[in-house]
């Protein structure tokens, strides 16, 4: 198509005026919204810190772009939804990601010119032999995986004014299907294909550890030892907090609860998988929970009787009126060989038309503590929330784009993904509260406050992002500009 093709293109419409469009519109940008994340980023340091684990031992005059401008390039890009190292080539000539980087803009319309996929490639660029130095010819740029662990929990610490009285820590691992031949990748039969199984864990919302694993371990494999790394940090600075840590039953390992019991301020609830004789030991609370729903079922069906004429479909529409019988009871249960010694569990025993639904926890908070409802329903039922925590990051931030051949490559690009998640989450927590965005998905605050149609002007004086002027959420991007400018600096 030659230029002069593209000055005018005419749709017919009926009824209505011609449609004409060109592309003479100028400088225009879809992430305006750019700015409140190179705002928050600015004052709390996170990209900055980040950047501080890697090692640079590329010739100094010879560098267009340093590795913290590199690093900034890609979250942001992973933020505004640019998951790919190619969507840079377009990028890198975008004047808002050049605004967001602090780069200088010319002002006869000249690109902006950010570093292309190559160049970003080298900050990714991981080799099977992992060597990296001044000597090395391809890897240039090297990573501490030990302070970017450090990192996220350091993050999760300032996040706070003071020390909180208790903190609950969620473990969990998720699927990461690959479709390549990438470096420790198995078959996974309980995922049902090749995939790696990275262990998270969060607090609340806060991501504070990303473990990429491979897919044949145990699922508790490492979870001890990021516990311990992750627990040790937070008591170097937090004395006396109150930690629970919860999970399925994956984690209910003898080692795992012994450590947590060895600790004090240390408390655990974790799933634990059913079995005959946990069974056996619910008995008399099965038949209280039936007793209960038979007798609530009666009374319905009575009432029923004197309104309705006697049907025998009564009784089912009796059973859609009435709520299931729940009933709980701490137990003293021991394994017979895995588990050291005898500990509580709480079984939740839900009796409906479909027979006994039974679960089970254990923990090491007494009854006296917590009682067994509010154990179940308060402490270990929350734990749900985290599936949507791994939603985010994978659909949204693309930490599953682990596309690169070697491991330690994969797991960088996961610390990318978990960093961008960071960010994203700090301008929920310090700037989108008390608004209809505090609760809000990373997506939807970047579909509704960051991809924001924009048409940027540069002069000599200034450069001027002018937002549409039919932005729906106007009053709330003022919110968190007021709220970033009063936002103390980190540095």
């Amino acid at each position: 198509m030659t230029p002069s093709s593209t000055k005018q293109l005419k749709f017919e419409q009926q009824k209505s005026l011609p449609v004409i469009v060109n592309f003479q519109g100028g400088q225009v940008t879809s992430d305006a919204g750019l700015s409140l994340i190179a705002e928050i980023d600015r004052k709390l340091q996170i990209t900055s810190q980040f950047a501080q684990c890697f090692q640079d031992y590329r010739k100094k005059n010879r560098i267009d772009h340093s590795v913290e401008s590199l690093i900034k390039q890609r979250i942001y890009g992973l933020v505004m939804g640019y998951e790919d190292l190619n969507d840079h080539e377009e990028l890198r000539h975008d004047q808002m990601f050049a605004i967001a980087l602090g780069k200088r803009i010319g002002i006869e319309n000249e690109p902006a010119t950010l570093a292309g996929k190559s160049t970003l490639n080298r900050l990714e660029h991981c080799p099977e032999d992992v060597e990296q130095g001044a000597d090395s010819r391809y890897h240039k740029i090297g990573h501490s995986p030990s302070e970017i662990e450090s990192l996220f929990v350091k993050i999760f610490l300032e996040s706070y004014s003071k020390e909180p009285r208790q903190i609950i820590l969620d473990l969990d691992v998720t699927d990461d299907l690959v479709h390549g031949s990438q470096e420790q990748v198995f078959f996974n039969t309980y995922y049902g294909g090749y995939c790696y199984a990275p262990l998270y864990i969060f607090c609340g919302k806060h991501l504070l550890a990303a473990k990429l694993r491979p897919s044949n371990v145990d699922p508790a494999f490492g979870a001890l030892s990021e516990l311990q790394r992750v627990i040790k940090q937070i008591r170097q600075q937090w004395k006396n907090v109150e930690i629970l840590v919860q999970g399925d039953s994956a984690y209910s390992r003898d080692d795992i609860m012994t450590w947590c019991e060895s600790l004090p301020g240390v408390d655990y609830v974790f799933g634990l998988a059913q079995n005959s004789h946990l069974i056996g030991m619910t008995t008399t609370t099965q038949n209280r929970a039936a007793l209960e729903y038979e007798q609530k079922l009666s009374t319905v069906v009575s009432f029923l009787e004197t309104v309705f004429k006697p049907d025998e479909e009564l009784t089912q529409q009796a059973s859609e009126l009435i709520d299931n019988s729940m009933w709980y009871k701490s137990l003293d249960y021991q394994t017979r060989e895995s588990w050291s010694h005898s500990r509580r569990v709480v079984c939740k025993v839900e009796y409906g038309t479909k027979a006994a639904k039974i679960r089970f926890v254990v923990t090491s908070l007494t009854t006296k503590k917590v009682p067994p409802a509010q154990l179940y329903t308060q402490k270990y039922c929350r734990r749900g929330e985290m599936e949507n925590r791994f939603k985010e990051q994978q659909l949204e931030l693309f930490s599953d784009r682990t596309s690169t051949h070697t491991f330690a490559g994969n797991q960088l690009r996961l610390w990318f993904s978990s960093l961008a998640y960071v960010l994203m989450n700090a301008l929920r927590q310090k700037c989108l509260a008390k608004t209809e965005f505090q609760n809000a998905t990373v997506g939807t605050i970047r579909t509704k406050l960051l991809k924001l149609g924009a048409l940027i002007t540069v002069s000599t004086r200034r450069i001027l992002i002018a937002i549409t002027s039919s932005c729906p959420y106007k009053h709330i991007f003022a919110t968190v500009h007021r709220r970033l400018k009063i936002l103390p600096n980190t540095a």
